[in-house]
This record gives structure tokens, sequence and C-alpha cells, in this order.
């Protein structure tokens, strides 16, 4: 087929990828807002070109045949780069403008991710963040965010990360339950007090301390058997039963930080830190594309630059 022909048929072999994607003629047609005759007709002509049915139609089903989707196959990835392309380039002009949806932790997105989302719209009105707070980890890929905001220490391969913070856990109480049960002296006390954990499966729950200073700090690393009267996968779900006094919760600096401010809790074994329950790193992570839209960069960079100092209780 000589060069100009084939150029001439490239919207062709677009509707095709469309038709393949969209699995009928009539829902094909109404994605690309062309008449259902139009759409017979491109195919017509493509397989006219081609020497070979490239579609099979009956009157309940249409299904690509083995030239057909080869040619799906072929096509399709360079189809969806020029659409990449061209996205990215029309996101260049004017002001920033589009749609970033985010995941977080219940307990980081509320307390550190909504303020920082605040300033950022107001300094870019045309931008919209659409956030799920969950406790429980999504697909990027399969749900369709733009990014995830999570405590992790080693980001998948698969994802682009940028460091945000490093965090840190501490064990918090309040001043009731400490005059109540006493304050414990060394790690090991712990399992003589009400310890409110969160749960990792079926495990027995465990924590485990180092020192804060030292230089073997591993190796001087104690790890006690914890139990309570609540367990839960949030951390303001565990900061708020402290300060209800119900025990000692373990909980990252940014949960801990206003109850230690306003004197509603108190550090417990503050020369110790928990470590192994929470990452010591916040990342922001997407999935890996060519070409990433303006507006998410833009919300990447307003994060990096507010969140560099950390959590500071």
């Amino acid at each position: 087929m000589r060069s100009s022909k084939v150029e001439s048929l490239w919207s062709h072999l677009h509707w095709l990828i469309v038709l393949s994607e969209q699995g009928s003629y009539t829902a094909a047609a109404k994605r690309l807002g062309v008449s259902k005759a139009a759409m017979s007709q491109h195919i017509a002509e493509l397989e006219r070109e081609v020497g070979l049915p490239l579609v099979r139609r009956t009157t309940r089903s249409m299904r690509l045949t083995e030239a057909g989707q080869r040619l799906v196959d072929d096509t399709g990835h360079a189809f969806a780069q020029i659409a990449e392309s061209f996205h990215g380039a029309k996101d260049l002009a004017g002001e920033p403008r589009g749609l970033v949806r985010v995941t977080a932790p219940v307990a980081l997105g509320r307390q550190q991710l909504v303020p920082r989302v605040a300033a950022f719209l107001l300094t870019h009105p045309a931008i919209r963040v659409e956030m799920e707070l969950s406790d429980r980890f999504s697909s990027l890929a399969t749900e369709g965010f733009d990014l995830a905001v999570r405590h992790t220490a080693a980001p998948p391969d698969t994802h682009v990360a940028w460091e945000l913070c490093r965090t840190y856990s501490l064990l918090v109480a309040s001043r009731a339950y400490l005059d109540r049960c006493g304050s414990p002296a060394a790690p090991q006390a712990l399992t003589e007090h009400a310890c409110l954990h969160y749960p990792r499966g079926k495990d027995s729950p465990v924590w485990s301390l180092e020192p804060k200073s030292g230089r073997t700090k591993a190796a001087q690393r104690i790890t006690v058997p914890v139990g309570g009267p609540l367990a839960a996968n949030n951390s303001e779900a565990l900061r708020d039963a402290a300060m209800a006094g119900l025990g000692i919760a373990l909980v990252p600096d940014f949960s801990a930080q206003a109850g230690l401010r306003s004197g509603e809790l108190v550090e417990v074994l503050p020369d110790w830190r928990p470590v192994g329950t929470f990452a010591e790193k916040i990342f922001a992570l997407r999935p890996y594309a060519q070409q990433v839209p303006r507006a998410v960069t833009l919300f990447v960079r307003h994060l990096e630059r507010s969140m560099a100092a950390g959590f500071q209780a």
C-alpha cells in the first residue's frame, strides 16, 4: 500500500481502535460523534484496502478478526501516545486547569493535606482536586487516581515517587490515664498497660522501640507484646481514644501534634521511638506516564514545598 494511501487511512485505523474498545458500532459512533453509517463506511473502506475482513458482525455481537485484532494491537499504543502528546501540548497553554484525583489515608488527608489543598486551589482557581480519603490501599492504575500520598519505606518501581517529608511515630496518653495507671519507665512495662494499637492482620500485636540516642539503636531494639481495649486501622481513632483516657496509643507525629500542643496528650517513653508500625517517609506516588498533566505537576510541587519541614509537634 502506498505511503500516501496509508496516511489517508490513519483516521480509519483510529476508528477501528475505538470500535474495539467500545464493543459495538453504535457505542463507537457515539464516542466519536459520528453516525453509525459513517462508522460502517470507514471500516468497510479499511477492509477493502487491507484485503481482509477486520470485523465479524452478527445481529447480536461484533468481534475483530485475527487481522483486525493485529491492527489494533500494533497501532493502539501509537495512537495513545499521540493523544497524550496532544493533551500535554495543550496543557502548556494558558492558565493551568484540570482535575487532580488524589488518594490518601484518612488521618493524613484530613489533618495535613486538606489545609494545603485549600491554599493550592486559591492560587490555581481553574484546577479542581478530588480526594478519596481511605485507609485501604487503592490501585492508582485501575481506579483512575493521578496521585497517592502514602507512608512507605520503599516506593514501588512501577511508580514515580517524590519524597515529601520524613515522619515518625510516638506513644501518647492522656494525663488522666497516666495519673490513674502510672507512666511506664521502660518499654517492657508496656505489657502492664492498656495499649491502643493498629491491627496488622491476625498476628498478635507487638510494638518495637529503639532508643532515640546512641550509635547502636537497632541493636538495642526492644519488642514487646501489647494488648488493650481498642484496635483501629485509623490513627485519629487511636488518638481520640487516648485523649479519652482509654490507654496508651502508638500514632504518627501528625496525628499527635495538636493534642501535644494543647496538653490533652503527653508523650510516653519520650527517650524511645516506636519503629516498624508506620513508615518513616511520606511520598507522593503516581503511575508512570510519558506525559503528566500540568495540574498534577503543580500540585506535587506545592506539596513538596509546604511539607518540606515535616510535622513538628
